[in-house]
């Protein structure tokens, strides 16, 4: 079991930048890949971004060039970088961990961009 907690969401403006934290707790030895969703209002959920075990990461193309993640093992802690934010970027933010067959998500975090 592992439990994760977003942190770092709020209100900044078109072209800001915010840092998302998710840190891990539980059987983090276990995790084979972290990421983040995004879900907006009437939309669904879609991915962010993830990154491996390994530390390889993928990219939405929607954000690709703007988000970086990444991951602290030492902190048992994943964030996501996220630059040049535009008002689409507007969502709830949700982080995720893998274990075996099992996602473990987080609450969710809101992130506003306003124009």
């Amino acid at each position: 079991q592992v439990h994760v907690v977003e942190s770092g969401g709020g209100l900044v403006q078109a072209g800001g930048s915010l840092r998302l934290s998710c840190a891990a707790s539980g059987s983090i030895f276990s995790i084979s890949a972290m990421g983040w969703y995004r879900q907006a209002p009437g939309n669904k959920r879609e991915l962010v971004a993830n990154i491996m075990s390994g530390g390889s990461a993928n990219y939405a193309d929607s954000v690709k060039g703007r988000f970086t993640i990444s991951r602290d093992n030492a902190k048992n802690t994943m964030y996501l970088q996220m630059n040049s934010l535009k008002p689409e970027d507007t969502a709830v933010y949700y982080c995720y961990a893998n274990v075996y067959s099992a996602t473990n998500w987080g609450q969710g975090t809101q992130v506003t961009v306003s124009s």
